[in-house]
């Protein structure tokens, strides 16, 4: 038996705090997750000889690093199996956007060998071995929209409202440890509750209010270190149309998520999304087309990612895990 065609979404962090930091180093932090429709996918060939291999290397990826194999192997060591698999990937997660697409890829494939192999570990088994792999990986097996507190590993359920979203990068990747290495990061952001969270205009039916809830406490150090984020953000601030009931003259709400480098604007349809994706895309091929000596301020960035997708009430593989 092999298994095809196995997604592994992105996430966003619709809003990401700083709250303390441990003895160890590690940061604590309160946010919430919610996975969106744009997917890795991956393909998992049974072997018999045990041995996990990649079918193609990731470029810029030890292979002994490669996240894949780490969960594989992690799922071999806990449950003793002898089988092995060749694992393919369909990259479109950009790396280095702050979308979790390294930590969902190893989520999905600890998911799917689990399923492969049929070693039978309950979520909270997959949940355990999550965690040393990276401290979003856990979220992606929990398979729902969560709050989360600790580093990451502390998860509760939330509904959220059905939204889209527009996802750009621009032509940046950020390292997550420098950022998290920067003295300036603010580390002291005051706790919340989910209660905080659920009771807070973010929740009003109908069109999203122009704010988010929280922030993102990584924000300024990214926007300081690398100006190609902060510039794209401030070019979709100004110039993109968030919705048809917004005033002329304002442009999308953008926010950052995780560490970056990835920018997002929330709306309350995939069609309004896909407007804004097009009203940008045309912007910036009017100013592409316009005869200028260099770039300016106030011309378009350079985007690696501009998509519309809509948000997703679940993993698509939480099914396959027994809770």
């Amino acid at each position: 038996m092999n298994l095809y065609d196995v997604p592994a979404p992105a996430k966003l962090n619709l809003f990401l705090h700083v709250v303390g930091r441990r003895a160890d180093g590690y940061h604590l932090l309160q946010t919430v997750f919610r996975f969106i429709d744009l997917a890795d996918t991956l393909h998992f060939t049974a072997r018999a000889d045990g041995r996990i291999e990649r079918d193609q290397p990731l470029a810029g990826v030890d292979p002994e690093q490669d996240l894949t194999v780490r969960a594989a192997r992690a799922l071999q060591a806990a449950t003793g199996t002898r089988q092995g698999a060749t694992i393919a990937l369909e990259k479109r997660i950009p790396m280095g956007g702050g979308l979790g697409g390294g930590s969902s890829d190893a989520a999905s494939t600890l998911i799917a060998l689990n399923r492969l192999w049929g070693t039978g570990l309950s979520r909270a088994e997959l949940m355990r071995l999550a965690l040393p792999l990276g401290a979003d990986v856990p979220v992606f097996v929990f398979g729902q929209s969560a709050f989360a507190e600790g580093v990451g590993e502390a998860l509760s359920a939330v509904p959220l409202p059905s939204r889209a979203y527009l996802v750009a990068q621009p032509d940046a990747s950020v390292p997550t440890p420098v950022v998290f290495s920067d003295p300036d990061l603010t580390r002291d952001t005051k706790l919340i509750t989910i209660a905080d969270f659920l009771a807070s205009p973010y929740f009003h039916r109908g069109q999203p209010s122009r704010g988010y809830f929280g922030r993102n406490d990584l924000e300024p150090v990214v926007y300081r270190r690398f100006p190609e984020v902060s510039r794209a953000a401030r070019w979709l601030s100004g110039t993109g149309r968030a919705s048809e009931n917004q005033e002329k003259d304002r442009g999308l709400d953008v926010r950052m998520s995780g560490s970056g480098a990835c920018l997002f604007a929330e709306f309350d349809s995939i069609e309004k999304a896909i407007l804004a994706q097009r009203e940008i895309a045309a912007t910036m091929r009017v100013a592409g087309s316009a005869s200028t000596s260099q770039a300016t301020q106030e011309s378009p960035p350079r985007f690696r990612l501009l998509q519309a997708c809509p948000g997703l009430t679940e993993h698509p593989l939480r099914h396959w895990i027994a809770s």
